[in-house]
Formats: C-alpha cells, sequence, structure tokens
C-alpha cells in the first residue's frame, strides 16, 4: 500500500519537509486541484525522471478574471490526495493565498509581454501575468530540478519556458503530451461542468485538430480549411479562435512555411471555455506530434 505524502499547507512546514527530499532530482507538478488522470500522468511521468516529486495544489486567484467565477471552480483536495498516495508523490503543497501572497493582492508580479496578450491572453486579460507570477513564487518555494507541464495548455507551457529562459531560473522544464479520454476529449477539470450534450458537442474540437493534423502534407491552407470545416458542421460549439501558428511566437505561419506548427482552438461550449491544441509538422512527412522538439528542430523552416 503506498504511503500518503507529507503534506504542507504553510511556508514553515513546506521548509523542512522540502529539506528532507535529499539524493536525486526533485520534480514538481503544479495544479489547482480538481487532479484527474492527465495530472497523475505528469506525476507518474515525473516519477520516472525523479527522486522525489512535489505536487502543488494552490487555486491562484490572480489567474481568474472578472467575468470568470472563481467560487465555481472544483474543490477536491481528498480525491486530489488519493490520487497523490496512488502516484507516489513525496510532498503535497497546499497553501491558501495568504500564504503564498501575505500582503495581499502583489504589487509586483511577472508580465508575460506580448505572448500573453494574443489567443487566451485576448480572450483572459492579466490571465497570463497572474499565472507566471504565481509560478515564478511556486518555482522558488518547492526549490524543483524538473518543472512538469501539459502540452494541454500550450501557450501557458510556451510562457513558463521563456520566463525560465529569459530570467534565469533554475531548473528545467518539462512538456508531457495532452491526455486524453477514450472519445478523444481532452482531459481538463473544466470537463466536470459539461452536460452529456455538452460533451458530445465538445468533440469537435479534438476532431477539428486530427482532421487539420491529417492534412499537414499540403501545408498550412489545407490544415486549416479541414479544421474549419469540421466546427461549422457543430454549430454549437461557439468558436473563439482557431489558428495555426508558429510555437514559440504564435504567429500565424504563411503559406509556404514547412516546419512545426500550432494548430489551436478555443471554444464555448454551453456555459464551459473548452482549449485544445495540437502540434504538427507541416510539409513533406508532416501530421500531427505529441510534443514540440528542443532547440534547433523547433525553428522555422524556409
Amino acid at each position: 500500500m503506498s504511503t500518503a505524502p507529507v503534506v504542507a499547507r504553510t511556508r514553515d512546514e513546506l521548509g523542512p519537509a522540502r529539506a528532507a527530499l535529499t539524493e536525486g532530482d526533485v520534480a514538481v507538478v503544479m495544479t489547482m486541484g480538481a487532479l484527474h488522470e492527465g495530472h497523475a500522468r505528469l506525476i507518474r511521468t515525473a516519477r520516472e525522471r525523479a527522486r522525489h516529486v512535489i505536487v502543488t495544489i494552490f487555486l491562484n486567484p490572480l489567474q481568474f478574471g472578472p467575468k470568470e467565477d472563481l467560487s465555481r471552480y472544483p474543490r477536491t483536495f481528498d480525491s486530489d490526495l488519493e490520487i497523490c498516495t496512488r502516484e507516489g508523490v513525496d510532498l503535497v503543497f497546499a497553501p491558501t493565498p495568504d500564504v503564498i501572497y501575505p500582503d495581499g493582492d502583489p504589487g509586483v508580479r511577472i508580465s508575460a509581454g506580448p505572448l500573453g496578450d494574443v489567443l487566451e491572453g485576448q480572450s483572459r486579460p492579466g490571465h497570463f501575468d497572474g499565472m507566471l507570477t504565481v509560478v515564478a513564487k511556486l518555482m522558488h518555494l518547492t526549490r524543483g530540478d524538473l518543472f512538469y507541464y501539459g502540452q494541454k495548455d500550450a501557450q501557458q507551457l510556451l510562457l513558463i519556458k521563456r520566463m525560465v529562459r529569459d530570467i534565469d531560473f533554475p531548473g528545467s522544464v518539462v512538456a508531457v503530451p495532452t491526455v486524453r479520454e477514450e472519445d478523444g476529449l481532452a482531459m481538463s477539470s473544466r470537463n466536470t461542468y459539461l452536460s452529456p450534450s455538452d460533451r458530445e458537442t465538445a468533440l469537435a474540437l479534438s476532431r477539428a485538430l486530427r482532421a487539420g493534423a491529417d492534412r499537414a502534407v499540403e501545408g498550412p491552407s489545407a490544415i486549416r480549411r479541414a479544421a474549419r470545416e469540421v466546427l461549422i458542421e457543430e454549430p454549437l460549439a461557439l468558436v473563439d479562435y482557431l489558428v495555426l501558428v508558429h510555437p514559440t511566437t504564435l504567429e500565424d505561419v504563411p503559406e509556404w512555411y514547412k516546419g512545426e506548427a500550432l494548430l489551436a482552438v478555443a471554444a464555448r461550449v454551453g456555459t464551459t471555455r473548452l482549449i485544445d491544441n495540437l502540434p504538427v509538422l507541416v510539409g513533406p512527412g508532416g501530421g500531427p506530434r505529441e510534443t514540440f522538439a528542443e532547440g534547433p528542430a523547433a525553428a522555422p523552416a524556409g
């Protein structure tokens, strides 16, 4: 039987618990709670490479805009802890807002810059500043060597990588492929909001991405057209955006483009806003990818 992880709720509790994790790398998986199989996959992937795993559970108020209902977000700490126990997590850091922000709303925040103003940032102003601010704080507090994030939140993942590189944070960011339900729906804590009919509608997002990726050898226009045709057939999915962009600049790729690109979609289904994406290799031998290549392979091709 797995041993339950140590649970720290304050900085004073976190300090000695983190100090006890010696001999080997420490991996960190940051969550807002409502853990599901996607989070479990992140934890398992981290466990494969690191000696110790820390999971943070913190519902960050800075990430929620005035039109977003923070109180509606699911809170399932007992079941979250069961998943952490099952997956062999060493330490769970589950602070309240007053622990993370002891002086209230922080006067100094991390700015996401121009990359935080497009796609999700355009629909959710300030969201990525709030996200990066708490990620920076949790990176410092947990002192991890490896930080694991899902490809599903592609823009978030890109911004965290940029922050770590641009501001010289210690530690490495590792991308883990999106985890999907058997029907193709990307796993998300927000899926619990979907009615059975909403869920059927939501499947149009992953179908559109697959349809687009299947045309990757034909170039950007074919990818966009195939994905758009699927979404047009599902009028109950109110599309916010469907884009094919460069994975590091988030700029639309031109028709001549060959190389890695991000095919991303956001739509409102019922009362729930959903996002999904697929990394795609555009051009000869192209098609869907699980994550992007690291280093020079991710550079644009002429």
